[in-house]
C-alpha cells in the first residue's frame, strides 16, 4: 500500500529516483518492474508490474465504446524497471503528455503511484480545496 507525497526532481535525462521507503516494496513485490501510463487528469500513473497486469486486464475488458480510453491508457504504456540506484526513466512522450519537465509531486496512492509536475499539482489541489469537498464527504467522519 503505498501513500505519502514526496517532492521530487528529475534529472537531466529525465529519471526519477524513486523514495527509499518505496524501493524495498517495490524491490519485493514487482522486482523492481513497473509501468507508467496516462492518467486523465493530466499526470501519469505508476504501478508496479503485478497490480498493471491486473489493471490491464480490467481496461482490455471494456467494451468498444471506450476504445479511445483504451488507447489511452494501453496505448501509452511503457514498461520500465528501477536500476541499481533506484531511479526510472520516464520517456520524454510520457513527460510531455503530462507536462512534466523537472519538478514532480509523486503521490502513493495505494496500490499505484501518480507522478504530477509540481505546479500542475499545487494548482488543481488548491482549486479542489477552494471548491469545498464533494457530496461523497457529507457522512464522513474526521
Amino acid at each position: 500500500m503505498f501513500q505519502g507525497a514526496s517532492s521530487l526532481a528529475l534529472d537531466a535525462k529525465g529519471r526519477l529516483s524513486m523514495p527509499t521507503r518505496h524501493r524495498d516494496v517495490l524491490g519485493a513485490t514487482a522486482s523492481g518492474q513497473l509501468t507508467i501510463t496516462r492518467h486523465p487528469h493530466g499526470c501519469l500513473m505508476i504501478f508496479p508490474r503485478p497490480e498493471w497486469e491486473q489493471f490491464r486486464a480490467r481496461i482490455a475488458a471494456l467494451p468498444m465504446d471506450a476504445q479511445w480510453w483504451k488507447r489511452i491508457f494501453l496505448g501509452n504504456a511503457m514498461d520500465v524497471e528501477l536500476d541499481s540506484t533506484g531511479r526510472v526513466l520516464v520517456s520524454p512522450e510520457l513527460r510531455a503528455a503530462a507536462g512534466i519537465e523537472r519538478d514532480t509531486m509523486l503521490l502513493g496512492m495505494g496500490n499505484h503511484f501518480e507522478l504530477w509536475d509540481r505546479a500542475t499539482y499545487e494548482a488543481k489541489e488548491a482549486e479542489a480545496m477552494a471548491g469545498g469537498m464533494p457530496g461523497a464527504f457529507k457522512d464522513f467522519s474526521f
